[in-house]
């Protein structure tokens, strides 16, 4: 199996290409491919589909296409591959090994071919490399916005590609062939002024000379007509040496480092060098690695078991191949921001033939960071300064760092920066020259005025953290217990330096097994303990972190720990915190910068688990207080959704004792409302499960009996296991009227899902018990859902007995939402009975009841009802009337199992073609829904 991206976007199988159908399908599986192993939000998704203007149903669009690429990937046994598309809250994440990726693969081979020592094999790579295009990238999408931006990247890359075969093949002396690949990308990318030099100095080399005096006059008038512009200083160079009749070397670069230091050697070296440096190094010899004796070199040693991020470097390449670019490498503490850099740095030295100075910035270091001054020094002496022309101050020891790096090929990696401004004083000044930086925060100040090119670096995945393991403990040791190597890996939290740490524990141990050890770590009260060694650690490196945080963000962290959720927003860290949504999300921001939560949608953060144990620790005798207010939180939050679905819903219950809300959210409307239930619906069941460990089970029931307008929209959703655990918690509070409550939803449920015999039992107990808690709603929604079921085993006259007494409970009770749903079940029960002119008189005196914007589900059933009821009667053409009514009501209200049953029962009474039409897309959204 083969995904691909460099081309049409297309999924290879052994027995062919998926068939994928629309370009919007194509398009989604391109995202989803572009964030391979990535949560991808269906904001994000929506963006890269439809840009700026989604059509109202664009989430159930998505949710349909997501269904048939998880069918055909299922039908091309996609998982015996590794491939699995998961749905992760308001997410979706495709898992697919890097290998079967095209454009990772492209990735790799460049990597490799730049670490080749011979031309001859670097050429053989980038061939290979190139060979894997065939076609524009992400061809068969709709190219718009960020999917757009991601095919012009990857087209970037490919010419980047084709410019270095060029120089490769110059290397080789095959200059012909080096013009001839050049050839045809310039005349695709006319206006690509380093295609242009690249290839007029190929055909010089080859003893061309009038066609590379010819292309560079092409190339003029072109930028001169289209742009208005003159030719580059490279193109001007390359023209200048043609003319001069300058060297032709066989092995010269094909690119423009020819021209360029044709042009240096002219002027000469640089005004001031001789003064304050050795005047070799200055002058064209700076740029010829074999002339220069020793260039500088600072950098420490490459680091040892360096595994995986090939994502990373290849990033981190692009982002170095602009001018003077400045690369900020960014992530949590301990997750390797050092290792990648040094690897990336050694990776290739000749790319920096003047040299790679390193400076330890200390940003988050006990010891405190070094002056500037002092980094400085280390860096102009360095460069040949003498040490008694050093300047004395900051600042003019900067500007004679940025004046003797003007023209010098350098790599500067400024490691473990706390801010933008002491970055910005140790820049250099040449456009050729790249800077590296690492930092726990995110310098977004440093990306405002240097156009810093971010590089941000998460967690290793499980397969990269077992091969770090097996590069310490020997792979024996690693296959002796694979699965207890994988674990160990996932409750490292994929962090480099609790896995290093581990890898040490156990290295000093051989006598340990991997699995006794993964036990030890499995449980949380003792997990970083045992991630600590000497002075090294997971908690050593997050207090160094934590220290340089405002004392409002250290006490939102201390809070966070005792989450029991996965995920939270501003609303739930002010609960936890005891302040306001606008204090909290400036906390959270202060955090996100620090690396310390991350952000994965707007205004929604996580916390990593190894940061939220050490968090957890920061305050522990709050973690009582805190769980009561999330909880308070969820209960109000959870309310307000209920409220804002069913606007005319009956609340589920009385308030909790002790129960103290903090600031909630409003809901705009309806879909707001239960796209907050859907999108939280495994944090809502996690904190029941710690409420219910805490012993709080009167929280326990209500946040997962809150939940009930995504229980009956989503009724087949496997909810009973949680409706069981809301009743495990009634009854341990022996409270009838929340036994009862639950009873109800959880028989319905089990109707639903076939499981007719438990339902009846569960169900045939809740009149009672809200009889004697007096919960007189509470008996009639009881004898509602006793009635369905009933009437399912047969059972029809009971079942009409008990939907007439709720009738009545209901009305008694003045409540119109109950009435009217127990009018909607006996309306269906008499048209079951044959008495459609009863069902016809029940369905209308309900439809009375409920005002205009009641739930458009519950009017689109009635409406079914009545049509139903009609053409029992023989009134056809009114029949065919309403049904059509209420398929439109269900179709715009997204209630799509309605606008089955109500086409269904039209196409057995019509031919017409509209209606066959409709009920295949409602029954397909239905499929692809669930």
């Amino acid at each position: 199996m083969e995904f691909r991206l460099l081309g049409t976007v297309s999924v290879d199988t052994r027995t062919g290409p998926l068939p994928l159908g629309p370009a919007k399908r194509r398009s989604l599986l391109a995202a989803l491919l572009l964030s391979a192993n990535t949560p991808v939000p269906v904001a994000r998704l929506t963006d890269s589909l439809w840009g700026e203007e989604p059509p109202p149903r664009a989430r159930g669009v998505i949710q349909g296409h997501v269904s048939r690429l998880r069918a055909l990937l299922t039908g091309a046994e996609a998982q015996a591959y590794g491939v699995e598309l998961v749905t992760l809250g308001d997410a979706y994440v495709l898992r697919v090994p890097e290998t079967l990726l095209d454009y990772q693969r492209f990735e790799e081979l460049l990597m490799l071919a730049r670490q080749q020592r011979s031309a001859a094999d670097t050429v053989r790579m980038l061939d290979d490399a190139l060979s894997l295009w065939q076609g524009p990238a992400l061809g068969g999408t709709f190219t718009e916005g960020p999917l757009q931006a991601a095919a012009h990247t990857l087209e970037e890359s490919r010419l980047a590609t084709v410019e270095e075969l060029a120089r490769a093949y110059a290397d080789l002396g095959e200059h012909h062939r080096a013009a001839s690949v050049l050839r045809a990308e310039a005349v695709a990318h006319p206006m690509r002024e380093s295609l242009a030099v690249a290839l007029i100095l190929a055909l010089y080399r080859a003893g061309r000379q009038s066609e590379a005096l010819d292309w560079f006059h092409r190339t003029r008038r072109l930028l001169a007509d289209e742009l208005g512009i003159d030719p580059g200083h490279e193109l001007a160079d390359a023209y200048a040496l043609i003319l001069r009749g300058g060297p032709r070397p066989g092995a010269a670069p094909a690119g423009g480092t020819d021209a360029a230091g044709a042009s240096r050697a002219a002027t000469g070296p640089a005004e001031g060098a001789g003064t304050t440096a050795p005047p070799g190094p200055r002058g064209p010899a700076a740029h010829n690695p074999s002339a220069a004796p020793h260039p500088t070199d600072l950098l420490p040693r490459a680091p040892r078991g360096f595994h995986g991020r090939n994502a990373e470097l290849a990033a981190l390449t692009r982002a170095a191949a602009g001018e003077a670019p400045v690369c900020l490498v960014t992530g949590p503490a301990g997750v390797g921001k050092t290792s990648l850099a040094l690897q990336w740095a050694h990776h290739n030295p000749a790319a920096f033939p003047d040299g790679r100075l390193f400076a330890d910035l200390r940003g988050f270091s006990e010891t405190g960071e070094p002056a500037l001054i002092d980094v400085l020094r280390e860096f102009l002496l360095a460069l040949g300064v003498a040490p008694r022309r050093v300047p004395e101050s900051v600042s003019a020891a900067a500007a004679l760092f940025r004046s003797l790096t003007d023209r010098r090929r350098l790599l500067v990696v400024l490691d473990n920066a706390r801010d933008s401004a002491t970055v910005r004083a140790l820049l250099p000044g040449g456009t050729d020259c790249v800077t590296l930086v690492t930092s726990r925060n995110r310098l977004e100040g440093l990306i405002a005025s240097d156009a810093a090119r971010p590089v941000p670096l998460g967690i290793l995945e499980p397969q990269d953290g077992t091969a770090l393991l097996a590069g310490v403990l020997g792979e024996e040791r690693i296959l002796a217990e694979p699965v207890a190597a994988r674990r160990l890996a996932e409750l490292c939290g994929g962090l480099p330096l609790a896995l290093r740490v581990t890898a040490a524990r156990l290295a000093g141990r051989p006598q340990w097994t991997l699995a006794g050890l993964a036990d030890e770590l499995a449980d949380e009260r003792g997990r970083l303990t045992f991630l600590d060694v000497d002075d090294t650690g997971v908690s050593a490196a997050l207090r160094l972190t934590v220290q340089q945080l405002p004392a409002d963000a250290v006490r939102q962290l201390a809070r966070l720990g005792h989450h029991p959720g996965g995920h939270f927003d501003p609303y739930t860290c002010a609960a936890l915190a005891g302040t306001d949504p606008a204090a909290a999300a400036a906390a959270l921001e202060r955090l996100g910068s620090a690396h310390l939560v991350t952000e994965t949608a707007p205004g929604r953060w996580v916390l990593h688990d190894l940061v939220r144990l050490y968090a957890r620790g920061l305050d522990p005798a709050s973690g009582a207080e805190a769980l009561v207010d999330v909880l308070d939180h969820y209960i109000a939050t959870a309310l307000a959704a209920a409220d804002t679905a069913e606007p005319g819903g009956e609340p589920c219950f009385v308030l909790p004792e002790g129960y103290r809300p903090a600031a909630v959210r409003d809901f705009a409307d309806r879909a707001a409302a239960m796209h907050w239930l859907a999108t939280e619906r495994d944090d809502l069941a996690r904190a029941a499960v710690a409420a219910r460990g805490a012993g709080l089970h009167d929280r326990a029931w209500r946040i997962i009996l809150l939940q009930w307008p995504q229980v009956v929209w989503r009724v087949r959703d496997s909810w009973a296991p949680l409706l069981e655990l809301a009743l495990d918690s009634a009854r341990a509070k022996q409270d009838l009227y929340a036994e009862s409550r639950v009873l109800n939803l959880l028989g319905w449920v089990l109707t639903e899902e076939g499981r007719t015999a438990e339902a009846l039992t569960l169900l045939e107990r809740s009149p009672g018990l809200a009889q004697q808690a007096g919960d007189r709603l509470g008996e009639a929604t009881a004898l509602i859902n006793l009635a369905v079921v009933q009437a399912g085993q047969g059972e029809l006259d009971r079942a009409l007995e008990g939907c007439g007494r709720a009738v009545v409970l209901a009305r008694e009770e003045e409540d119109r939402h109950t009435e009217m749903l127990a009018l909607q079940h006996l309306a269906r029960l008499q048209l079951s009975a044959h008495r459609p002119g009863d069902a016809l008189g029940s369905a209308r005196t309900a439809l009375a009841l409920g005002p205009e914007h009641e739930e458009a589900a519950r009017r689109s059933l009635l409406l079914a009802v009545s049509g139903e009821a009609r053409l029992a009667l023989g009134e056809e053409d009114e029949g065919i009337l309403l049904l059509d009514r209420a398929a439109e009501e269900a179709e715009r209200a997204g209630y799509d199992e309605g606008a089955v049953r109500a086409l269904e029962v039209l196409l057995r009474v019509s031919a017409r073609a509209e209606y066959r039409t409709r009920h295949a897309l409602a029954l397909r959204r239905l499929t692809d829904g669930g």
